[in-house]
């Protein structure tokens, strides 16, 4: 894959420019950053439509979790804003998910995530797959798209290669700096890379990559839209969690249908639009 930004010709990364080396340090490491998913034009507009409908859902964010103290989270906003739809169905987006992963996909859920200007919270060093009720899920992976600008002060991500192979770990308090070393001291002593990005910009990481996102100290809030893949197999283990809560669905069945496309659907619904 070209290292040149996508401004640098005016187009994006399409699936096609992830070469194998990229696909084979992502496998290695757990996470590969992917410059241009998007264009900047689509990063503004799909930037606007992210605080436009973060500020309709407001009353409705996720409350009493680790979250509200570095973050403002909005889940499933694919459901309910047109523009974002658009986004999380974008065929790039799905298409190197599935080209890293190896494996056919389905949509966990989306997500926006704005962190405030000058909020000093840093969201902790932890792993994603932890807090989800899957089973049958061995290559999950997140796609972290950069709305706007992302340097390391406006709260950009670190991750711990090749982390991703603890798959003993239990989910950790996301406040607590310690959390995840506590469980697993060795890992404080790995390597750490952090990645800042540009508007348009995505990093994918394995549900088993440890990361975290450093504070917001400009005076602009951090923006990005984050799409979560899970293997198409996945099963509902019975864990509680907001996505499958209002569901009643039962342990062991396979999380599909029309809440969780393929991500061949997904390409399917784009194109239909």
């Amino acid at each position: 894959m070209s290292t040149l930004h996508a401004d640098t010709f005016s187009r994006v990364t399409t699936p096609d420019d992830v070469s194998s080396e990229t696909i084979a340090n992502y496998q290695r490491d757990g996470f590969a950053h992917v410059p241009g998913i998007i264009s900047k034009a689509e990063a503004a507009r799909f930037h606007a439509a992210a605080v436009g409908v973060a500020g309709r859902m407001k009353a409705r964010a996720e409350e009493g979790t680790a979250y509200r103290k570095a973050l403002a989270q909005f889940v499933n906003v694919w459901r309910e804003d047109e523009a974002i739809r658009e986004l999380t169905l974008h065929p790039n987006v799905a298409a190197v998910a599935e080209k890293l992963a190896g494996v056919p996909l389905r949509l966990w859920h989306d997500q926006i995530l704005i962190k405030d200007p000058h909020n000093n919270a840093a969201t902790e060093f932890h792993q994603d797959q932890p807090y989800w009720p899957h089973d049958h899920s061995l290559q999950p992976l997140s796609a972290w798209i950069a709305l706007l600008d992302v340097p390391v002060e406006r709260g950009c991500m670190s991750f711990i290669p090749g982390s991703h192979r603890r798959t003993d770990l239990q989910a950790t308090d996301l406040t607590n700096a310690r959390g995840l070393f506590d469980k697993c001291p060795e890992l404080q002593w790995e390597p750490r890379v952090t990645v800042p990005l540009r508007a348009g910009d995505c990093t994918f990481h394995h549900a088993r990559c440890a990361h975290m996102a450093t504070p917001n100290n400009t005076d602009e809030p951090r923006v990005a839209h984050v799409v979560i893949y899970m293997d198409a197999a996945t099963i509902f283990n019975g864990k509680p969690h907001l996505v499958t809560g209002p569901l009643s669905l039962q342990p062991g069945h396979v999380l599909e249908g029309e809440l969780f496309p393929s991500a061949a659907e997904m390409m399917n619904m784009a194109a239909a639009r």
